[in-house]
């Protein structure tokens, strides 16, 4: 499974990275900049073909591509030869004025949008199907007690139904984590329906340095009726069965799904459990085993919720998908912000292999449920990494797209070429940092696998 995750995953990445280079492609071919190659994948080419004076390319690794344009390194040339100036050849790269360099340098970051867009909108297009839990909550201090959360703060209670958070209104779990994550530390107005009345609190959600997303300190209430058990494990060879409902653990109550957490903390060699089974009570033992410290899994699956989101017409789809895109940049842009704020940037900031498995996993679940899920997850995700990469690219920052305009804007203000002596040293200047980044990043992929 971890293969085809893997598969799924450079399969993703590499389609994003590769509209990141298209993007720069067609600019450059519209401006008169000559383009030299443009490879999907990395590496060795292991197939090409030239066709006019564009030598295209498929290469050993698949993850993205590039497009090598004529003259983008001259630069350095012109650096080492200490030159004043770079040679303006037509065709090429430095050649060409500073203002069709930003539109080149631009396009690339501009076709992720617009990917994200596109893929936003053929999903809310079709449908999707969304797998979640009811709007009704237990608050996480009954489950660890001691701990307090904002939801305490607050006034919620264990068993309340949220039916509105900012005015947005909540049908389901996934509406609630949906509106909390992108506002942590804000003040929200929550409505709750509590023995058939609706109260109005109010809520701030604190910031989780582990992730970077706002919490409130709730999980979601589940009946602890069992709709599905996993061949061969603890809870099937103990004889529990689809449509059991679990009434005690180890002589307690067991009132819904969240509470097996604390049972599970203390790891239990064995779980006496009472169950109803078509009006009969009944009892068993599960016997448990655990690997690497991990709470350890008994095998069953508690009801969800099911549901396929409207089609929308193709005008209300474009529509829609652009919304949801414009939301997504803006959030994103919002959580940059965080990093400098004390989250846990080992959790927040992740590398190739991790994007690469989180794709995969994204798709893999999908999968699981149908065809049509797994390529809507993994279209979903990947519209977050296309606003992602978009939004990198056009950061300030020396070697991305975002350092190079800044450049080329200066030069364009200037009225004169830039000096090869900075654009060097400004260059050097990015490729430590990146490669700074990407060791951390790694790093931090290494430490998330290892979790796993």
């Amino acid at each position: 499974m971890i293969i085809v995750k893997i598969i799924l995953g450079l399969l993703g990445l590499g389609v994003v990275v590769f509209v990141h280079e298209l993007g720069h492609f067609l600019a450059a071919r519209l401006v008169g900049i000559d383009v030299e190659a443009f490879s999907i994948g990395w590496g060795k080419p292991i197939l090409k073909k030239k066709i006019g004076e564009v030598e295209y390319r498929i290469s050993m690794f698949p993850i993205g591509g590039y497009c090598k344009m004529r003259g983008e390194n001259e630069f350095k040339e012109a650096y080492e030869n200490k030159q004043k100036e770079i040679a303006r050849i037509k065709g090429t790269y430095y050649g060409t004025s500073p203002l069709r360099r930003i539109v080149v340098s631009f396009a690339g970051p501009l076709f992720n949008l617009i990917f994200a867009v596109l893929v936003f909108s053929v999903i809310w297009g079709i449908g999707f199907e969304v797998n979640t839990l009811e709007n009704r909550i237990v608050l996480a201090s009954d489950i660890t007690p001691g701990e307090r959360y904002p939801a305490d703060v607050a006034g919620l209670k264990t068993g309340d139904r949220i039916v509105k958070i900012g005015g947005r209104n909540i049908a389901n779990y996934h509406d609630i984590q949906e509106v909390i994550a992108p506002n942590a530390e804000k003040e929200l107005p929550v409505t709750v329906e509590r023995d058939g009345t609706e109260r109005e609190l109010m809520v701030r959600p604190l910031l989780d340095k582990s992730t970077g997303a706002g919490k409130i300190g709730v999980y979601f209430w589940t009946d602890p009726l069992v709709s599905d058990v996993v061949a061969d494990s603890p809870a099937a060879i103990a004889g529990i069965e689809e449509g059991d409902r679990i009434l005690k653990i180890n002589g307690r109550n067991f009132n819904y799904s969240v509470e097996m957490i604390p049972i599970l903390q203390d790891q239990p060699s064995v779980l006496s459990v009472e169950y109803e089974r078509r009006g009969e009570i009944k009892s068993t033992d599960i016997v448990l085993s655990y690997n690497n410290g991990s709470l350890g899994d008994i095998g069953i699956a508690y009801k969800t919720i099911n549901y396929h989101t409207p089609s929308y017409s193709p005008p209300a789809a474009i529509l829609k998908g652009a919304r949801e895109a414009w939301k997504t940049f803006v959030i994103s842009l919002r959580s940059l912000s965080l990093l400098f704020r004390g989250i846990d940037l080992t959790q927040a900031v992740s590398g190739p292999v991790r994007i690469t498995y989180m794709v995969g996993d994204a798709a893999a679940e999908g999968f699981d449920r149908s065809f049509g899920a797994g390529i809507s997850s993994m279209a979903s995700f990947l519209s977050l990494i296309s606003i992602a990469l978009c939004i990198m690219n056009l950061l300030p920052l020396p070697v991305l797209d975002g350092g190079m305009i800044i450049l080329f804007i200066i030069e364009l203000i200037n009225r004169r070429p830039l000096n090869p002596k900075a654009i060097y040293a400004f260059q050097t200047v990015g490729v430590v940092l990146i490669f700074g980044l990407m060791i951390f990043a790694v790093f931090g992929d290494i430490l998330f696998l290892a979790r796993r």
